[in-house]
């Protein structure tokens, strides 16, 4: 199922999960009726730039089950590094496509969603999961918070879907801590900006921009102050690194 990228000299590309578009139904699937705890994130420029730049955030990205590719600046890694690039899976549109899918197979999860702060944090869980129980907490809580309401809830005989939505690295970090307590059918996934974004505090870019690869410029031009270095600093930082890691 997953695109052969292990002659990758980059290691950040080297780790990444990459699926063709045939393979999406599949990779649903997979993800869906696992049995066992499974953690996922996805790679974009801007975490590429937190990756090799912190060692411990290395550790965070490779403690995840599977790491997906996001954006166009991942696709030109990878083919900078001479692999296919597979499917662009942006969480924004993955996430409620796959959460959509994994409620249609499991009919009552137990359910959580962490990060972001309210109103947005209930206005995006209710669009996501409608009329399903939710349990969530902003995303301003330390780790232990977190695990501490999970510890009792988690059980090997429950389907349970973990929403972490609070940015990088720290639902990374958190992921991490609740593998170590999972023992049955979890899915945890990193969902970054997802609930934002279905909440409507974040607009998405038009489809055109999307379509070209350029939803990053759309949303410089409408947050230039928060995104700046993210964008303005983060993609030229990027590009070294990626032509830099290509010839280690």
């Amino acid at each position: 199922m997953f695109i052969n990228n292990e002659m990758a000299q980059d290691q950040i590309v080297n780790n990444l999960d990459l699926v063709d578009d045939i393979n999406i139904a599949l990779l649903k699937s997979m993800l869906t009726e696992s049995k066992s705890p499974i953690s996922i994130g996805f790679i974009n420029q801007h975490a590429y730039n937190l990756i090799h730049s912190n060692d411990n955030v290395r550790v965070l990205f490779d403690s995840l089950t599977f790491r997906f590719r996001d954006g166009i600046g991942m696709k030109f890694a990878c083919k900078l590094n001479g692999c296919h690039p597979g499917y662009n899976l942006n969480g924004t549109d993955f996430i409620p496509d796959l959460i959509s899918f994994y409620l249609e197979v499991n009919a009552r999860p137990k359910i959580f969603v962490f990060g972001t702060q309210e109103p947005w944090l209930t206005a995006g869980a209710n669009k996501l999961f409608k009329d399903h129980e939710v349990i969530s907490m902003d995303g301003f809580k330390d780790v232990s918070d977190y695990l501490s309401i999970l510890s009792d809830s988690l059980s090997i005989d429950d389907k349970t879907l973990i929403i972490l939505a609070m940015g990088m690295p720290k639902q990374e970090l958190l992921a991490k801590e609740i593998l170590k307590i999972s023992q049955g059918s979890q899915l945890i996934i990193c969902g970054g900006a997802v609930i934002d974004f279905l909440a409507n505090r974040f607009t998405r870019a038009p489809k055109l921009f999307r379509m070209l690869g350029l939803e990053w410029l759309y949303r410089l031009l409408v947050e230039p102050k928060r995104l700046f270095n993210r964008y303005v600093i983060g993609i030229p930082k990027f590009f070294f690194y990626i032509l830099m890691n290509r010839n280690i």
